[in-house]
C-alpha cells in the first residue's frame, strides 16, 4: 500500500503508476469480496476484500489533484495502516483467533497523532516514517502465519517468506531516498509505487492459496473423522498406525494397541434411548483424548469399539488403559442427572517385532479385550505372549464377522475341531 503525498516526477510516469496501483487494490478488493458472498464461512475473506478497498481508496486520496477534494495530509496515511490493521486481524479470523481491536487502529491512531506535531510529516518525513511502520504490520502477519499448523509445507513457506521478502523490499525505497541526490530523490516513490504494485498482487495470491488449503483441510478432515465423536475413523486409524509403527521400527522401539469395548452399551440405548447412547459416545471420545498423550493415535473402530496405537510397550500401555477406564467410569456414572453406570473392557498388547503387521497386533489386543469383558467387565487385560496365538486369530475372525458375534466364532472353533479330528 502507498502512502500518498508528495509525489515528484521520475523517469517512469508516476502518475501512471499510482492509477494502475490503485485500479489493481480495487479489483483485488472487489474480488476477495465476491469470494467471501460465496463462502461466508471463510469471514476472513471480508477483512482482506475491505482492507484491500479502503488501501485503494487512501492510494486514490493521496494521488489525486487538490481541486478534486481536500482532506488533511495525514487522512491517507491514516486508511493505510487502517487497512493494515485489517490485514492483521484478518489472518488471525482465519485461524480462528480473536479479533484484536486495538491491533485494527493503533497504526492509524498513531500517524494521526504524530499529526498534531507541527512539521512531524512535512518534507517527505511522513514518507520515511509510512516506510518503516509498514513492514512492521508486516512482520506481524508474517508471525501469526508462522503460529498457522494446519497447512502443507509449501504453502506455510510462501505465506511467511512472501511477507518478508516484501517488508524487507519496502525498505528500500526508503534506504533509496536517503542515499540518492537532492534531483533524483523522487524515484524512490516510483519504486514504492511498484512495490505496491507488488505487495498487492502477492498478498491476495497468499491469501488464496490460505483458503485454499483450508478447504483441503476441512474435506481431508471430513474423510477421515468419525462424524459423531471427531476421532478418526477405521481407515485413517489404520493408515496412521501403520506410518507409527514403522517409525517406531526405524527406532527400535515397541509399540501398543489398546481396544476399548464400552459394556453394555445395547441396554444404555435401550434403557436410555440412542441420543444418550451417542452422548456416552461422545463422552468415551472426549474421556480417551483427555488420558492419552499427544502423540497417541485414537479411532473409532466401529459401533461401541474404540481403538488406540501409542508408542511404547506394555506398562505404558497398561498405565494408559487403566487412566481411560477409570476416568471413563468416573465421567460416565450420572449424566444429565440420569445414572447411566456407563464403563469399559479394554484389552492392550504390544510388539518389539518391527515385521508384525498391525492386523496381528490389533488381534492380540483384540483377544486381550475378549478375556477382560469374559472375566466381568470394567477391567483391563493385558496380553503376556508375544505372538498372536491361534486362539486370538479365532477370536478376531469372529468379531470381525458381526453382527454373528461369538456364534460365529464358536462355529469357527467348531469347524477347526472337524478339521482336526478328521
Amino acid at each position: 500500500m502507498l502512502l500518498a503525498g508528495g509525489l515528484q516526477s521520475s523517469s517512469l510516469d508516476l502518475p501512471t503508476l499510482s492509477l494502475v496501483a490503485v485500479c489493481i487494490a480495487g479489483l483485488l478488493g472487489l474480488f476477495l469480496i465476491i469470494d467471501w458472498m460465496q463462502q461466508r464461512n471463510v469471514r476472513a475473506l471480508a477483512w482482506w476484500g475491505s482492507a484491500y478497498l479502503i488501501g485503494a481508496s487512501a492510494m486514490a486520496l493521496g494521488t489525486m489533484p487538490a481541486p478534486f477534494i481536500k482532506l488533511p495530509a495525514a487522512v491517507p496515511g491514516a486508511l493505510t495502516f487502517l487497512a493494515c490493521g485489517m490485514v492483521w486481524n484478518g489472518v488471525r479470523l482465519f485461524q480462528g483467533r480473536r479479533v484484536l481491536p486495538f491491533a485494527t487502529f493503533i497504526g492509524a491512531a498513531l500517524w494521526l497523532g504524530l499529526a498534531q506535531i507541527p512539521g512531524m510529516l512535512d518534507g517527505g518525513n511522513g514518507e520515511v516514517l509510512g516506510a518503516l511502520i509498514v513492514p512492521v504490520y508486516t512482520f506481524f502477519i508474517a508471525m501469526e502465519l508462522w503460529r498457522e499448523r494446519r497447512r502443507t509445507r509449501y504453502s506455510r513457506a510462501a505465506a511467511i517468506v512472501v511477507p518478508c521478502l516484501h517488508a524487507g523490499i519496502f525498505l528500500v525505497p526508503l534506504a533509496m531516498r536517503l542515499s540518492l541526490p537532492d534531483g533524483h530523490s523522487g524515484a524512490w516513490l516510483t519504486v514504492f509505487t511498484l512495490e505496491t504494485i507488488l505487495y498487492a498482487v502477492g498478498t491476495a495470491f497468499i491469501v488464496m492459496l490460505m483458503v485454499k488449503d483450508h478447504h483441503v483441510h476441512v474435506y481431508r478432515t471430513a474423510a477421515s473423522t468419525d462424524h459423531l465423536t471427531g476421532v478418526l475413523n477405521r481407515r485413517a486409524f489404520i493408515e496412521t498406525a501403520q506410518t507409527l509403527c514403522k517409525r517406531q521400527a526405524k527406532r527400535g522401539e515397541p509399540v501398543a494397541v489398546l481396544m476399548f469395548d464400552l459394556d453394555h452399551f445395547k441396554s444404555i440405548n435401550d434403557r436410555f434411548g440412542h441420543s444418550t447412547g451417542d452422548e456416552v459416545l461422545r463422552l468415551f471420545a472426549r474421556v480417551t483424548r483427555a488420558s492419552t498423550r499427544l502423540n497417541d493415535i485414537i479411532g473409532r473402530f466401529g459401533g461401541e469399539e474404540f481403538i488406540a496405537i501409542v508408542p511404547g510397550g506394555l506398562e505404558v500401555a497398561q498405565k494408559i488403559a487403566e487412566r481411560v477406564r477409570t476416568a471413563f467410569e468416573n465421567a460416565g456414572a450420572v449424566m444429565e442427572s440420569q445414572p447411566i453406570g456407563a464403563t469399559v473392557s479394554i484389552g492392550a498388547a504390544a510388539s518389539y517385532d518391527a515385521t508384525m503387521p498391525v492386523d496381528a497386533l490389533i488381534a492380540k489386543a483384540d483377544a486381550a479385550l475378549y478375556r477382560a469383558k469374559h472375566d466381568g467387565r470394567n477391567r483391563v487385560i493385558v496380553t503376556e505372549s508375544e505372538n498372536a496365538s491361534e486362539r486370538a486369530r479365532l477370536i478376531a475372525a469372529a468379531r470381525r464377522t458381526r453382527p454373528f458375534g461369538m456364534a460365529a466364532f464358536a462355529r469357527i472353533s467348531q469347524r477347526n475341531k472337524s478339521v482336526r479330528s478328521a
